[in-house]
Protein backbone atom coordinates (compact mmCIF):
# COMPACT_ATOMS: atom_id res chain seq x y z
CA UNK A 1 0.00 0.00 0.00
CA UNK A 2 1.30 3.54 -1.07
CA UNK A 3 2.11 5.61 1.94
CA UNK A 4 1.17 9.21 2.40
CA UNK A 5 4.79 10.98 1.84
CA UNK A 6 5.83 8.25 -0.38
CA UNK A 7 3.36 8.76 -3.29
CA UNK A 8 5.08 12.14 -4.99
CA UNK A 9 8.49 9.90 -4.76
CA UNK A 10 7.17 7.28 -7.01
CA UNK A 11 6.96 9.26 -10.34
CA UNK A 12 9.79 9.15 -12.26
CA UNK A 13 10.49 12.98 -12.98
CA UNK A 14 9.93 14.10 -8.80
CA UNK A 15 12.68 10.87 -7.96
CA UNK A 16 14.94 11.86 -10.28
CA UNK A 17 14.69 15.45 -9.22
CA UNK A 18 14.95 14.53 -5.32
CA UNK A 19 17.97 12.39 -6.38
CA UNK A 20 19.77 15.38 -7.91
CA UNK A 21 18.72 17.61 -5.15
CA UNK A 22 18.93 16.01 -1.85
CA UNK A 23 20.82 12.72 -1.05
CA UNK A 24 18.34 11.79 1.45
CA UNK A 25 14.44 12.59 0.92
CA UNK A 26 13.46 10.77 3.47
CA UNK A 27 15.39 12.39 6.60
CA UNK A 28 13.58 15.95 5.27
CA UNK A 29 9.69 14.95 5.15
CA UNK A 30 7.36 16.47 7.54
CA UNK A 31 6.87 14.13 10.54
CA UNK A 32 3.02 14.86 10.53
CA UNK A 33 0.04 15.22 7.83
CA UNK A 34 -0.34 18.65 9.86
CA UNK A 35 3.12 19.62 9.94
CA UNK A 36 2.94 18.94 5.65
CA UNK A 37 -0.12 20.75 5.42
CA UNK A 38 1.15 23.71 7.00
CA UNK A 39 3.67 23.75 4.98
CA UNK A 40 1.73 23.51 1.32
CA UNK A 41 -0.33 26.23 3.33
CA UNK A 42 2.60 28.48 3.68
CA UNK A 43 3.62 27.99 0.22
CA UNK A 44 -0.15 28.26 -1.21
CA UNK A 45 -0.48 31.22 0.66
CA UNK A 46 2.71 32.93 -0.89
CA UNK A 47 1.88 31.64 -4.63
CA UNK A 48 -1.74 32.74 -4.56
CA UNK A 49 -1.54 35.82 -2.22
CA UNK A 50 -4.81 34.29 -0.73
CA UNK A 51 -4.96 32.50 2.67
CA UNK A 52 -8.96 31.61 2.60
CA UNK A 53 -8.52 29.90 -0.78
CA UNK A 54 -5.20 28.69 -0.10
CA UNK A 55 -6.41 26.83 2.83
CA UNK A 56 -9.25 25.51 0.82
CA UNK A 57 -6.83 23.98 -1.65
CA UNK A 58 -4.40 22.64 0.53
CA UNK A 59 -6.93 20.82 2.04
CA UNK A 60 -8.21 18.88 -1.35
CA UNK A 61 -4.45 18.39 -2.10
CA UNK A 62 -3.66 16.71 1.35
CA UNK A 63 -6.41 14.42 0.92
CA UNK A 64 -5.87 13.70 -2.87
CA UNK A 65 -2.40 13.69 -2.86
CA UNK A 66 -1.21 12.14 0.13
CA UNK A 67 -4.02 9.84 1.23
CA UNK A 68 -3.92 6.59 -0.18
CA UNK A 69 -3.96 3.91 2.67
CA UNK A 70 -8.30 2.94 3.26
CA UNK A 71 -9.80 2.59 6.45
CA UNK A 72 -9.74 -1.34 7.07
CA UNK A 73 -12.06 -3.25 8.96
CA UNK A 74 -11.78 -6.84 10.78
CA UNK A 75 -13.32 -9.59 8.58
CA UNK A 76 -15.79 -11.27 11.36
CA UNK A 77 -17.24 -7.57 10.83
CA UNK A 78 -18.07 -8.37 6.84
CA UNK A 79 -21.39 -9.12 5.46
CA UNK A 80 -21.25 -8.41 2.43
CA UNK A 81 -17.67 -8.99 -0.33
CA UNK A 82 -17.25 -6.09 -3.08
CA UNK A 83 -14.70 -6.93 -5.30
CA UNK A 84 -13.51 -4.24 -8.19
CA UNK A 85 -11.96 -5.11 -11.37
CA UNK A 86 -8.47 -3.66 -12.12
CA UNK A 87 -6.31 -3.67 -15.30
CA UNK A 88 -8.27 -6.05 -17.94
CA UNK A 89 -6.53 -6.84 -21.00
CA UNK A 90 -8.48 -5.88 -24.81
CA UNK A 91 -11.30 -8.27 -25.27
CA UNK A 92 -9.70 -11.35 -27.07
CA UNK A 93 -12.91 -11.20 -29.31
CA UNK A 94 -16.14 -9.47 -29.06
CA UNK A 95 -16.40 -6.90 -26.25
CA UNK A 96 -15.80 -9.35 -22.90
CA UNK A 97 -12.48 -7.78 -21.16
CA UNK A 98 -10.15 -10.39 -20.66
CA UNK A 99 -9.47 -10.86 -16.87
CA UNK A 100 -5.63 -10.96 -16.86
CA UNK A 101 -3.09 -11.43 -14.22
CA UNK A 102 -4.52 -8.55 -11.83
CA UNK A 103 -7.41 -9.60 -11.58
CA UNK A 104 -7.16 -13.72 -11.53
CA UNK A 105 -4.98 -12.00 -7.97
CA UNK A 106 -7.92 -9.93 -7.32
CA UNK A 107 -10.07 -13.07 -7.41
CA UNK A 108 -7.50 -15.17 -5.36
CA UNK A 109 -7.63 -12.28 -2.76
CA UNK A 110 -11.83 -12.71 -2.51
CA UNK A 111 -11.60 -16.47 -2.55
CA UNK A 112 -9.03 -16.45 0.64
CA UNK A 113 -11.29 -13.95 2.80
CA UNK A 114 -14.51 -15.85 1.78
CA UNK A 115 -12.83 -19.16 3.09
CA UNK A 116 -12.77 -17.56 6.67
CA UNK A 117 -16.07 -16.72 6.67
CA UNK A 118 -19.37 -17.52 3.89
CA UNK A 119 -20.74 -14.08 3.03
CA UNK A 120 -22.42 -12.82 -0.53
CA UNK A 121 -20.12 -11.39 -3.44
CA UNK A 122 -20.64 -9.28 -5.72
CA UNK A 123 -17.69 -9.28 -8.27
CA UNK A 124 -16.78 -6.56 -11.16
CA UNK A 125 -17.23 -9.08 -14.41
CA UNK A 126 -13.54 -9.92 -14.55
CA UNK A 127 -13.11 -11.13 -11.37
CA UNK A 128 -15.88 -13.00 -11.07
CA UNK A 129 -15.01 -14.75 -13.90
CA UNK A 130 -11.83 -15.71 -12.38
CA UNK A 131 -13.54 -16.98 -9.29
CA UNK A 132 -15.75 -19.48 -11.36
CA UNK A 133 -13.61 -20.71 -14.16
CA UNK A 134 -10.46 -21.10 -11.35
CA UNK A 135 -12.60 -22.31 -8.15
CA UNK A 136 -15.95 -22.92 -9.35
CA UNK A 137 -17.16 -20.71 -7.23
CA UNK A 138 -20.71 -19.45 -8.55
CA UNK A 139 -22.95 -20.17 -5.68
CA UNK A 140 -23.14 -16.26 -3.54
CA UNK A 141 -21.94 -14.74 -6.07
CA UNK A 142 -22.87 -11.78 -8.61
CA UNK A 143 -21.23 -10.68 -10.88
CA UNK A 144 -21.40 -6.99 -12.07
CA UNK A 145 -21.16 -5.61 -16.11
CA UNK A 146 -18.30 -3.90 -16.44
CA UNK A 147 -19.68 -0.37 -17.69
CA UNK A 148 -18.86 0.84 -20.84
CA UNK A 149 -15.36 3.04 -21.09
CA UNK A 150 -16.02 6.94 -20.52
CA UNK A 151 -14.44 8.74 -23.71
CA UNK A 152 -11.63 10.88 -22.73
CA UNK A 153 -10.89 9.23 -19.47
CA UNK A 154 -7.47 7.45 -18.84
CA UNK A 155 -8.69 5.07 -16.24
CA UNK A 156 -11.66 3.73 -15.35
CA UNK A 157 -13.16 4.14 -11.75
CA UNK A 158 -15.22 2.16 -9.75
CA UNK A 159 -18.18 4.37 -9.69
CA UNK A 160 -20.41 2.65 -12.02
CA UNK A 161 -19.92 -0.52 -10.64
CA UNK A 162 -20.51 0.74 -7.16
CA UNK A 163 -24.01 2.11 -7.85
CA UNK A 164 -24.81 -1.03 -10.16
CA UNK A 165 -23.64 -3.12 -6.92
CA UNK A 166 -26.30 -0.91 -4.81
CA UNK A 167 -29.23 -1.35 -7.45
CA UNK A 168 -28.79 -5.07 -7.47
CA UNK A 169 -28.41 -5.62 -3.66
CA UNK A 170 -32.41 -3.51 -3.34
CA UNK A 171 -29.96 -0.50 -1.43
CA UNK A 172 -26.67 0.22 0.30
CA UNK A 173 -28.38 -0.80 3.65
CA UNK A 174 -28.98 -4.29 2.57
CA UNK A 175 -25.16 -4.89 2.02
CA UNK A 176 -23.93 -4.55 5.55
CA UNK A 177 -20.49 -3.62 6.29
CA UNK A 178 -18.39 -4.16 3.24
CA UNK A 179 -15.36 -5.52 2.57
CA UNK A 180 -13.42 -3.63 -0.52
CA UNK A 181 -11.14 -5.91 -2.62
CA UNK A 182 -9.34 -4.64 -5.36
CA UNK A 183 -5.92 -3.81 -6.68
CA UNK A 184 -4.06 -1.81 -3.40
CA UNK A 185 -3.64 1.43 -5.61
CA UNK A 186 -7.05 1.41 -6.31
CA UNK A 187 -8.85 0.52 -2.91
CA UNK A 188 -8.88 4.31 -1.59
CA UNK A 189 -10.89 5.55 -4.11
CA UNK A 190 -12.45 2.22 -3.99
CA UNK A 191 -13.80 3.05 -0.74
CA UNK A 192 -14.22 6.68 -1.70
CA UNK A 193 -16.92 5.93 -4.43
CA UNK A 194 -18.62 3.14 -2.41
CA UNK A 195 -19.56 5.33 -0.09
CA UNK A 196 -20.73 7.89 -2.15
CA UNK A 197 -22.87 5.34 -3.08
CA UNK A 198 -24.46 4.67 0.50
CA UNK A 199 -22.54 1.74 1.46
CA UNK A 200 -20.80 1.06 4.51
CA UNK A 201 -16.94 0.38 3.63
CA UNK A 202 -13.19 -0.79 4.13
CA UNK A 203 -10.46 -2.36 3.35
CA UNK A 204 -10.45 -6.33 5.20
CA UNK A 205 -7.70 -5.97 7.54
CA UNK A 206 -4.66 -8.48 7.45
CA UNK A 207 -5.82 -9.39 3.42
CA UNK A 208 -3.11 -8.81 1.34
CA UNK A 209 -4.41 -6.86 -1.97
CA UNK A 210 -2.57 -7.18 -5.63
CA UNK A 211 -0.25 -4.62 -5.75
CA UNK A 212 1.95 -5.23 -9.44
CA UNK A 213 0.66 -3.78 -12.69
CA UNK A 214 0.29 -5.55 -15.92
CA UNK A 215 2.34 -4.15 -18.76
CA UNK A 216 -0.46 -6.20 -21.30
CA UNK A 217 -3.57 -4.04 -19.63
CA UNK A 218 -5.70 -2.53 -22.14
CA UNK A 219 -5.39 0.98 -21.10
CA UNK A 220 -1.75 2.13 -20.93
CA UNK A 221 -2.42 4.53 -17.85
CA UNK A 222 -3.34 1.05 -15.92
CA UNK A 223 0.49 -0.84 -17.20
CA UNK A 224 2.36 1.26 -14.99
CA UNK A 225 2.36 2.67 -11.15
CA UNK A 226 3.54 6.36 -11.55
CA UNK A 227 0.46 6.35 -14.80
CA UNK A 228 -1.89 5.23 -12.60
CA UNK A 229 -1.56 7.08 -9.60
CA UNK A 230 -1.21 10.36 -11.68
CA UNK A 231 -4.50 9.17 -13.69
CA UNK A 232 -5.84 8.52 -10.27
CA UNK A 233 -5.35 11.72 -9.02
CA UNK A 234 -6.73 13.49 -12.20
CA UNK A 235 -10.14 11.55 -11.74
CA UNK A 236 -10.31 11.89 -8.18
CA UNK A 237 -10.17 15.77 -8.64
CA UNK A 238 -12.27 15.83 -11.36
CA UNK A 239 -14.78 14.18 -9.03
CA UNK A 240 -13.93 16.68 -5.99
CA UNK A 241 -14.70 19.04 -8.29
CA UNK A 242 -17.90 18.29 -9.67
CA UNK A 243 -19.36 17.68 -6.06
CA UNK A 244 -18.42 21.10 -5.03
CA UNK A 245 -19.97 22.40 -7.82
CA UNK A 246 -23.29 20.67 -7.53
CA UNK A 247 -22.86 21.36 -3.64
CA UNK A 248 -22.54 25.05 -4.54
CA UNK A 249 -24.83 25.78 -6.99
CA UNK A 250 -27.26 22.90 -6.37
CA UNK A 251 -29.40 24.66 -9.97
CA UNK A 252 -26.99 25.14 -12.44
Amino acid sequence: MTTRRHFLASTSVFAASCAASAPSFASDAPVSDAELQRQMLGKLTTELNDPTTAADEAGYLLDTFFSWTPSTVDSSRIRTIVAYGFGSRAPASGTVPVPGPVNEAIADAVFRLRQTIAMPVFAQQEVATVLASKYGLTAGVTSIATPAAVAGSPIPTPDGVAAAIVRQAGSAAALGTVGIVTHADQASIAVRVSNAAGMQVAVPAGLALPSFYDTSAQQPAMRRRDLYLMSNVGMQLAMLRLDLINREYPNG
